[in-house]
């Protein structure tokens, strides 16, 4: 699973002021992901969380491992630190701080699940078939 934060449009940009704890907060948050799966039906196996921009590594640290102890469920419990940290001092063009996250969590399979369901569904009908 990937997320991007700050995902808001380009004229907010300049109004709107973003801090490490809510780009945190929002790259764990579903409505920030680029598939349609909710993490809390399943569990993170390992994710990544990338940070650009001028940023603190202790405050990002912090960040993650007060995401970590908030949503132990969420995570397995036999891979032993299983979120890394980068930190990219460059921040991306017309923003000042970004955050990306990659994730390997189960809850991808819910993902997979509809997807086939879909195809089946279509398949019965022999729909798209020539």
């Amino acid at each position: 699973m990937v997320g991007f934060a700050p995902l808001t449009s380009r004229g907010a940009h300049s109004f709107r002021a973003v801090t490490v704890p809510e780009l945190t907060q929002q790259i764990f948050d579903p409505k920030n992901m680029m598939a349609a799966s909710d993490f809390r039906n399943g569990r993170y196996l390992t994710c990544s969380a990338i940070y650009r921009g001028k940023v603190s590594m202790k405050e990002v640290e912090d960040q993650i491992r007060n995401v970590q102890n908030k949503n132990t469920a969420y995570f397995v419990e036999w891979i032993p630190n299983n979120v890394q940290t980068a930190l990219c001092s460059i921040p991306p063009r017309g923003l000042k701080m970004s955050s990306t996250f990659v994730g390997n969590s189960t809850s991808i399979q819910e993902l997979f699940k509809r997807v086939g369901d879909q195809f089946t569904a279509m398949f019965r009908r022999k729909a798209f078939l020539h």
